[in-house]
C-alpha cells in the first residue's frame, strides 16, 4: 500500500478545496460545542478527571485528520467505552487514590488499543468486527445503557455511591436518595429535560450546550453550593510517557482487547452508514488504522480510548462538514479555550454532567430493536437478552465476552444444527421444492431427494447421518442429495459418507449427489470416497440424477 493510501490526510491536503473551508470552518465550530461537555462528561464516566476528556479529543482529531479515512466521521470519548475504560482501571487504582494514577492507567489503555488496532490493521483483520453478531451487539448496548444510566443517577441527585456493579448502584442509590441535594437534581435534571425535548422538538439546535450555558449561568446567579468542574489546566496537553507495573500491565491489555473489538465493530458500522449516504466504500483496514493512530495519540498526551461517534458524526454532516478540517477546527478550538480561557468552564456543574451522560445512555438505548427481534427472530432475540444480561449482571468487560461467545456459538450452531429437508417437485410449478412449503408435491416412488443447507464438516455429520439413516426406509431405493448448499467437506464428514454408504449399500439404497460444486467434488476425490460411493453416482443436476433413476426402475 502507497504511503499516501495509509496518510489520508497527505491526500487531503493536496486535494483540498478553498471553496469547502467555509462549510468546514462552521461545522467545526458547531461541533466543538458538542465536543467539550461529551469529553468531559464521558472523562468523568470512566473515572478520569474532566481535563482528559479534552485532551483525548485534540489529540485524537488531530491523529485522525492524517490517518483516517473518511471524510466525515468523527473520533472522540465514547459513552460505550467510558465504563468500559473505568470497569480497567478503576480497581487497579487504591481506594480514594491518585487521579494521576488513574490517568496513567488509561493512557496505558489508550496505547494498547492502539497498538491492536495498528497491527490488526497492517494484518487485514478487518473481519474481527463480525464476531459480534447484530443481536448480541444490541443486548450489550442495552445492557451498557442501564449500567450507564443507574451509575449517573445519584451524581444527578448530588450524592455518591460507592458500588460495584448494577445492583450495587441500584441498592446504593435507593438508600441514599433521602441525600438528595435539591439544587442538583433542579439544574442536572432540567438540565437532562432541556437536552431531550431540544434533541427530540428541535434538532438543529445544540441542546447540551444551551443546558451546560443555562447550568453554569444558574450557578452563577443564583449562588447555588454545588459540585463544580473547577478551574481547567491551562495549555496544550503535556507529551507524557505512562508507566504501569508488569501485572496492571497484563489486566489492561486484556480489556484493551474488549475496547478494541467494541471500537472497530461501532467504527464499522458507524463508518458504513455514513458511507452509503454518500454512496462512498468503507476501507475497513485503513479505519482501524485511524482508529489505531488516534488511540496511540491520544496514549501519549494523558488521553484514554476512543471510538467513532455517531452523533458527533451527524452533527458535523448536518452542519455541513465537507472534510476532516472540521476535526482540525474543533482540535484547534478546544486548545484556545485551555490556553486563553481555561476558566471558562469552571462554574459547570457536576450534575450537568451527569445529566449529560444520561441523555447519551438514553440515546444508546435501543429498545425498538429488541421488540424488533421478539417479533421476528426469537432465538436471536434470547441471544440479545442473554448478552444483555451478561453486562447487567457479570459487569462491562465480562457482558462483552459473554457477547462475543454467544456471537461464536450462534454460528457454530447454525452449522450444527442447518436446515434440512425433502424437495419434490410440485404440480404446476417448476423444479424441486421444500416439502414444507409445498406438502402436496408429488414424491416418485422408492426415492428421496434430502437438502443439507450447510458446509459438511466435523460439528453436523452426526446430525447428516441420523438424518439420512431415517429417510433410509425399507421402500426407499435412492437417496439423492441435492448438494448445492454443500460448501465444503471436511475429512471427517467424509468419514462418516464412507460408513454411512456402506451401511446404506448393505439395505440395498444407493447415496447419490447431484448438484455438488466443483471444489468439493474434487476434496470428494482427493479424500478417495468414491472407492465406496459409485463414481457414477454423481450428476450435474436433480433432474439428471432423477432421469438415471426412472431409468433404472
Amino acid at each position: 500500500m502507497r504511503g499516501a493510501e495509509w496518510v489520508p490526510g497527505i491526500g487531503l491536503a493536496t486535494s483540498y478545496q478553498a471553496k469547502w473551508l467555509p462549510r468546514d470552518l462552521v461545522a467545526g465550530i458547531v461541533l466543538t460545542t458538542l465536543l467539550v461537555p461529551q469529553g468531559m462528561a464521558y472523562a468523568e464516566l470512566a473515572g478520569l478527571p474532566a481535563i482528559t476528556g479534552l485532551y483525548t479529543s485534540i489529540l485524537c482529531l488531530l491523529a485522525y485528520a492524517v490517518f483516517g479515512p473518511s471524510k466525515v466521521l468523527v473520533l472522540g470519548p465514547d459513552s460505550a467505552l467510558g465504563p468500559m475504560i473505568a470497569a480497567a482501571v478503576v480497581p487497579l487504582v487504591v481506594a480514594g487514590g491518585d487521579p494521576g494514577k488513574a490517568v496513567a492507567l488509561a493512557s496505558v489503555l489508550a496505547l494498547l488499543v492502539g497498538l491492536f488496532m495498528t497491527v490488526a490493521a497492517v494484518a487485514k483483520l478487518g473481519f474481527v468486527a463480525d464476531l459480534l453478531s447484530h443481536p448480541t451487539q444490541l443486548g450489550y448496548i442495552n445492557g451498557l445503557a442501564l449500567t450507564i444510566f443507574v451509575g449517573q443517577l445519584p451524581k444527578l441527585f448530588g450524592f455518591s455511591v460507592d458500588g460495584d456493579g448494577l445492583f450495587d448502584d441500584v441498592r446504593g442509590f435507593v438508600t441514599g436518595v433521602g441525600d438528595t441535594v435539591p439544587a442538583a437534581i433542579a439544574v442536572g435534571g432540567g438540565g437532562l429535560v432541556v437536552i431531550l425535548l431540544l434533541q427530540r422538538t428541535m434538532p438543529k439546535i445544540p441542546a447540551i450546550l444551551v443546558a451546560v450555558v443555562g447550568a453554569i449561568v444558574a450557578v452563577q446567579t443564583m449562588d447555588l453550593d454545588l459540585d463544580v468542574v473547577g478551574p481547567l489546566p491551562r495549555g496544550f496537553p503535556p507529551f507524557t510517557i505512562p508507566t504501569v507495573s508488569w501485572s496492571e500491565l497484563g489486566t489492561l491489555a486484556a480489556a484493551a482487547v474488549g475496547i478494541t473489538l467494541v471500537s472497530v465493530t461501532d467504527t464499522i458500522s458507524t463508518a458504513s452508514s455514513f458511507a452509503a449516504r454518500a454512496g462512498q466504500e468503507v476501507r475497513g483496514n485503513q479505519e482501524m488504522a485511524g482508529i489505531g493512530a488516534a488511540n496511540l495519540a491520544a496514549g501519549l498526551f494523558q488521553g484514554f480510548p476512543v471510538s467513532t461517534s455517531a452523533s458527533r458524526t451527524a452533527v458535523a454532516v448536518t452542519a455541513g462538514a465537507k472534510t476532516q478540517v472540521t476535526g482540525l477546527v474543533g482540535a484547534v478550538a478546544i486548545t484556545l479555550m485551555l490556553v486563553l480561557v481555561p476558566g471558562l468552564l469552571a462554574d459547570l456543574p457536576q450534575p450537568m454532567l451527569a445529566a449529560v451522560v444520561v441523555a447519551a445512555s438514553i440515546g444508546l438505548a435501543d429498545l425498538a430493536g429488541m421488540v424488533r427481534l421478539w417479533k421476528q427472530r426469537r432465538v436471536e432475540f434470547a441471544l440479545a437478552t442473554a448478552a444483555f444480561v451478561g453486562v447487567a449482571l457479570l459487569g462491562v468487560l465480562p457482558g462483552i465476552a459473554v457477547a462475543v461467545a454467544l456471537s461464536v456459538l450462534n454460528v457454530f450452531r447454525r452449522a450444527w444444527w442447518p436446515y434440512r429437508t425433502e424437495l419434490a417437485r410440485p404440480v404446476g410449478v417448476d423444479g424441486f421444492h421444500d416439502l414444507r412449503q409445498y406438502p402436496d408435491a408429488a414424491k416418485i416412488p422408492g426415492l428421496v431427494v434430502f437438502r443439507f443447507d450447510a458446509p459438511l464438516i466435523f460439528a453436523n455429520a452426526r446430525t447428516f447421518r441420523e438424518e439420512i439413516r431415517r429417510l433410509a426406509t425399507p421402500d426407499i431405493r435412492w437417496i439423492v442429495i441435492a448438494a448445492e448448499p454443500i460448501t465444503d467437506v471436511d475429512t471427517t464428514a467424509a468419514d462418516m459418507l464412507t460408513e454411512l454408504d456402506e451401511e446404506l449399500n448393505a439395505k440395498g439404497i444407493s447415496l447419490v449427489f447431484a448438484e455438488l460444486k466443483n471444489p468439493v467434488k474434487q476434496k470428494i476425490d482427493r479424500y478417495e470416497l468414491t472407492r465406496t460411493i459409485d463414481p457414477a453416482h454423481f450428476y450435474p443436476t436433480l433432474d439428471d440424477a432423477i432421469a438415471a433413476y426412472r431409468e433404472l426402475r
